[in-house]
């Protein structure tokens, strides 16, 4: 999707402005892509841009952008394949063997991670904070991508939003039986997809366990790495189709096809609501050059899940709004 051109910032009504990141958190959970997500919000603010003068009722002015967002994503969405984690497509893990690289699919078969800074709001309050975050692990975007598109703009809405019914229904034009009913369906489709992952919080141990982490692995001290996760950890890497279950084959993968990433730096940040960090491999003429996302799921006092996004370039990772060098 093309989006027209807005032209500079300070052009646009800071109105329409100040909505921008709960814009795009709300865009990339329907769609599950923080590039699709930023040119639906561009085409939403293109769109309000255009009929602000006929706009009347500043008050409802929020509830005016969100329709017009719902109505960007949902033409995005028509004849859509959805976007899915390479878990949620093979039944078994991979060995980890370098054949484990032979299948790989394109970008826009991926759910793609996002940055927290990027959807989430900087303050309010603790409670709503903590659901913003529930609601763009990778675990929870995914499930989402299971739903028809109209009810997973209801799903959003209603649970992650907190907007009423009727608000929803007047959204979408329909009735508030339609949007209870869209809303049963939804949740138990998501419950049969995997559901919303239980909160978490990062406290003092973890973030020590993840200190930890990060030292091992820029050291590439795959023993001490693999002792940080759960004997049953898991892994997948898009966009390889591959994924690996337990850390003695997280470990000889690391130790065989992914030997690659010795040498590597990493700079600590959290993305889809949970710790996350990006990588900068060694590049053949000096420095290290982007090379991945990986975002981290903790529980119980060790690493249980680690989806690494691979083969990011400096334009992904200026995407993402990460150093394009090291």
């Amino acid at each position: 999707m093309t989006s027209a051109v807005i032209g500079p910032a300070e052009q646009l009504d800071p109105r329409l402005l100040e909505h921008r990141r709960e814009l795009t958190g709300y865009c990339y959970r329907m769609l599950g892509s923080i590039f699709d997500a930023e040119d639906a919000v561009q085409e939403t603010l293109v769109r309000a841009w255009r009929g602000l003068s006929d706009f009347e009722g500043r008050s409802a002015l929020r509830s005016w952008l969100y329709r017009i967002a719902t109505n960007v994503c949902l033409d995005q969405l028509a004849g859509r394949q959805r976007r899915a984690l390479p878990m949620d497509l093979a039944g078994s893990p991979y060995p980890p063997v370098p054949a484990s690289l032979s299948g790989r699919r394109p970008a826009t078969a991926w759910i793609e991670p996002v940055l927290d800074r990027q959807v989430l709001p900087e303050d309010g309050d603790p409670a709503d904070q903590a659901v913003a975050k529930e609601s763009v692990r990778l675990a929870f975007v995914a499930a989402l991508q299971h739903l028809p598109p109209k009810q997973r703009a209801v799903l959003i809405l209603r649970e992650v939003l907190r907007w009423k019914a009727d608000e929803v229904a007047e959204l979408l034009d329909t009735t508030v039986a339609s949007v209870n009913s869209a809303l049963q369906r939804a949740r138990a489709t998501l419950a049969d997809a995997g559901g919303r992952p239980a909160p978490r919080t990062l406290d003092d141990d973890a973030r020590a366990l993840l200190a930890r982490y990060l030292d091992a692995f820029e050291r590439y001290d795959i023993d001490a790495f693999v002792q940080l996760l759960h004997e049953d950890a898991t892994q997948h890497m898009p966009p390889f189709e591959m994924w690996l279950r337990g850390r003695e084959d997280i470990g000889t993968w690391m130790l065989g096809p992914g030997a690659g990433c010795r040498g590597s730096r990493v700079i600590e940040t959290s993305a889809n609501g949970t710790p996350a960090f990006a990588q900068y491999r060694p590049a053949e003429g000096g420095g290290h050059v982007p090379w991945g996302l990986h975002v981290l799921e903790i529980e119980d006092g060790r690493i249980a899940h680690i989806s690494s996004f691979l083969n990011l370039d400096c334009e992904l990772f200026a995407a993402l709004g990460l150093p394009t060098e090291l």
